[in-house]
């Protein structure tokens, strides 16, 4: 479905790091979004990480051998979600934190190098809770899947 919407998006409504900032309360090392190539508030967003050496936790993760954690993806994804979430009108200024992470599958290693593009669509939601179904891709080909719930406050 969302790839349906995309194709068929005459006009991209992206944002830049900088803006970004201004809907999300992470900072350096946990922000984890470079770019929002697009999104509708509210429904989706399709952000961008490129992964590289200088990530901090690749100090320990693994030395000789860098994977990026899987957590991380799934956060990284999170946050594509909640700058759908945020850039509503009526949320601005809140938080929308982790409710329930259901079905994650890890179906590649990212490394440095990779572009992670993370893909979240709301699936359905009720006052303050929400649910998205979460991609992440490297080079058109899906990384890790989860179902994602959260709660805006």
């Amino acid at each position: 479905m969302l790839e349906e919407i995309i194709a068929n998006r005459t006009e991209k409504n992206s944002l830049t790091t900088e803006q970004i900032a201004d809907i999300l309360p992470h900072r350096y090392p946990f922000a984890l979004v470079d770019r929002i190539l697009d999104h509708d508030p509210g429904v989706w967003a399709i952000g961008r990480k490129c992964v590289t050496m200088n990530e901090p936790f690749f100090q320990g993760h693994f030395p000789g051998k860098p994977i990026m954690p899987g957590v991380l993806i799934i956060e990284a994804l999170a946050q594509t979600g909640a700058v759908a979430v945020l850039s509503l009108p009526e949320n601005k200024g809140k938080l929308a934190l982790f409710g329930g992470i259901k079905n994650a599958r890890f179906k590649k290693q990212v490394v440095p190098g990779d572009v992670l593009e993370l893909r979240c669509n709301m699936i359905k939601s009720k006052g303050p809770v929400g649910v998205a179904e979460a991609e992440a891709l490297v080079d058109g080909k899906t990384v890790t899947k989860a179902e994602i719930t959260f709660s805006v406050i």
